[in-house]
């Protein structure tokens, strides 16, 4: 791919190159700086939609791939005990990790499309893809832990943290309608009293003009 074209489009050639580039596995690429951004980018992408799936949607009742309850009680099986709701990296990228997970993950090569693909995982699951809380993962291994992590309810945190800002927001703009009505009453109640002191003032005006006219009348 061309890397002397700037922030040019990428013409239909480099779009085929990108495309083939990404089809292949990770370890395919070395350390090519243009292959790294591109496979960057769409971890980034994938990495969006999900928490924004996870945002919107009960993580409960999602369903990931057509294998889920595979991957998941193969998973159980494998790491029992393993916490899924804050990550120790150590029990994902250590050695001894990495033997453990090595054939779980070759379990589903050919069962999950792109398998080994990198992907985006957060640490810890009530926040969002920050720098600091977020590896890089094969995809198998990010599937196992997010539909452990919403199977046993712990992306709720995400899903109900906005939940309840978008309420917040509701309930502030509720109570702003609220105060601006009251304000409104308000004004109004003070024109309907501006207007009878006025009438009544009109009135007495009248009154005393009568009786000027009647005094007048009678020195006359």
């Amino acid at each position: 791919m061309d890397t002397t074209r700037g922030t040019a489009e990428p013409v239909p050639g480099e779009l085929v190159s990108v495309a083939h580039a990404l089809s292949l596995p990770a370890e395919s690429y070395g350390n090519d700086p243009d292959i790294e951004m591109a496979w960057a980018m769409k971890a980034m992408q994938h990495a969006e939609v999900y928490y924004k799936l996870i945002s919107s949607v009960d993580p409960q009742f999602l369903k990931l791939t057509k294998v889920d309850d595979q991957i998941y009680s193969e998973f159980r099986k494998n790491f029992e005990k393993l916490r899924i709701d804050v990550l120790d990296t150590e029990e994902l990228k250590s050695e001894s990790a990495k033997e453990k997970w090595r054939p779980f993950c070759l379990k589903f090569d050919g069962i999950v499309e792109d398998f080994n693909y990198g992907t985006l995982l957060r640490l810890d699951c009530s926040q969002g893809y920050t720098e600091e809380n977020t590896i890089f993962a094969p995809r198998i291994q990010f599937l196992a832990i997010e539909i452990a992590r919403n199977r046993e309810g712990y992306n709720k945190a995400v899903y109900t943290s906005v939940h309840d800002k978008e309420e917040e927001k509701e309930g502030n703009h509720g109570r702003g309608k609220g105060a601006d009505s009251a304000q409104a009453e308000e004004k109004g109640a003070n024109r309907e009293r501006e207007k009878a002191k006025t009438n009544k003032g009109e009135e007495k005006e009248k009154e005393a003009n009568k009786e000027i006219r009647k005094s007048s009348e009678i020195a006359i």
